[in-house]
């Protein structure tokens, strides 16, 4: 318990506002997305989501293939409990909403559904009315999920909200990325691309990088990766430093909870510390 609390102390007394901000790409993120106080009408269907599990009290039988939980001590959890301890806040659901409008990714990867609640905000994002001119109908969300029991409630919850542009996969994450079709080869030298990434599904050092080398070969120049609670743990930290000195890894930005990491070619290599 202290850990968490020991970063959290050392995150505010280097974080930055847009103020201390240097880079026009990130000044522009932090100031148009990250900072944007509009009140977009998606907010609402948030909120029903997340409203709707808050007042599920079902019980089910958790599958857990990550590191576990520093809530639940069973695996027979209440659904309202999971949406309220181990779920994305609503305030990184509106800023998750948020990047997904502003960057308007053609394909997005979510390693770790749970209930869904980070990934209506990805499916949002992409079809936010605020963005209809330059908005992709044929941008999709792939999102993976080990657990049966979950992906079922997200599932369910996604269509009485009307997000129809996810593909629900049951799978243990690993298994999956090493069966696809990431790598480049002779015959097919144009493998698979995710523009935004969201990994959230095993805070783990050891599987959080091995996802992490696996999904290499498909980022662009424009490919944005989330990592959540890069401070969960002090193995989550050292696995945060390794990913930010990787050479192909250029900018990247702490905001505490989450680590954003760029691949933009142009860009010198540069680490900020942003309060959100």
């Amino acid at each position: 318990m202290l850990h968490p609390l020991k970063s959290y102390f050392n995150f505010l007394w280097n974080s930055k506002n847009q103020h201390g901000v240097h880079s026009p790409f990130v000044y522009n993120l932090v100031t148009k997305c990250f900072y944007d106080t509009a009140k977009y009408t998606e907010y609402s269907t948030l909120k029903a989501y997340r409203n709707s599990l808050l007042a599920n009290n079902e019980t089910i039988e958790v599958i857990d293939f990550g590191a576990g939980s520093k809530v639940f001590k069973s695996t027979t959890r209440i659904i309202s409990q999971i949406a309220k301890t181990a779920g994305i806040s609503s305030k990184r659901a509106k800023l998750l909403f948020r990047i997904t409008n502003y960057l308007q990714p053609n394909s997005i990867l979510e390693i770790g559904t749970s209930l869904g609640l980070a990934t209506s905000a990805l499916s949002l994002g992409l079809e936010a009315k605020t963005n209809r001119a330059k908005l992709n109908k044929n941008a999709k969300i792939t999102t993976l999920e080990g657990c049966t029991k979950t992906m079922a409630i997200a599932k369910n919850q996604c269509q009485i909200q009307n997000l129809n542009n996810i593909d629900f996969i049951n799978t243990e994450f690993s298994s999956y990325l090493t069966t696809q079709n990431l790598q480049p080869t002779s015959y097919n030298p144009q493998p698979t691309t995710y523009n935004l990434v969201y990994f959230d599904g095993n805070h783990s050092k050891k599987a959080t990088l091995k996802y992490f080398e696996l999904l290499l070969p498909t980022i662009t120049n424009d490919s944005i990766w989330i990592f959540d609670d890069i401070h969960w743990s002090k193995d989550m930290e050292e696995t945060w430093e390794i990913i930010q000195n990787h050479p192909k890894v250029t900018v990247t930005i702490d905001t505490f909870q989450w680590g954003i990491v760029f691949f933009r070619i142009e860009q010198k290599k540069e680490h900020f510390v942003i309060r959100v």
